[in-house]
């Protein structure tokens, strides 16, 4: 088994680090909405920025929501060839689907902002992450 050194040279712990924060970023976000009360009355009323909020767009979103969580094990225990592949196919992917849903408030633009400044971080150190 490879050893993880613990420095900014480590592309592996790098990317990892940079999904742990675009994770966080969206638990804290959507956390942040749950206390606004017109997004509550939304949410009460089975309707989303005039969607309905359906079985499939859950599982859309827990969708979403699984690809940082699983790109935090493939950027640590995936060998590098695959994980840097997956990485830059995944930090590619993200801001699309990010983007599916326009943010509607200054906060929703700032933390979308720096989403998806990390993850061009991703892809930029994925490209970048050579042979080890």
């Amino acid at each position: 088994m490879e050893q993880i050194t613990i420095s900014w040279k480590n592309e592996r712990l790098k990317i990892f680090a940079l999904w742990l924060f675009i994770l966080f970023n969206i638990i804290f976000r959507d956390i942040h909405q749950m206390t606004l009360k017109s997004h509550l009355e939304m949410l009460l009323t089975g309707y989303y920025n005039g969607m309905e909020v359906t079985e499939i767009i859950m599982l859309f979103g827990a969708f979403v929501v699984n690809i940082p969580i699983s790109m935090l094990l493939v950027s640590l225990f995936t060998k590098q060839a695959i994980s840097r592949k997956l990485n830059m196919l995944a930090g590619s992917i993200m801001p699309l689907i990010l983007l599916t849903s326009p943010p509607t408030d200054m906060d929703d633009i700032f933390h979308l902002s720096i989403e998806i400044l990390a993850l061009v971080c991703i892809v930029r150190s994925s490209f970048k992450w050579r042979k080890e």
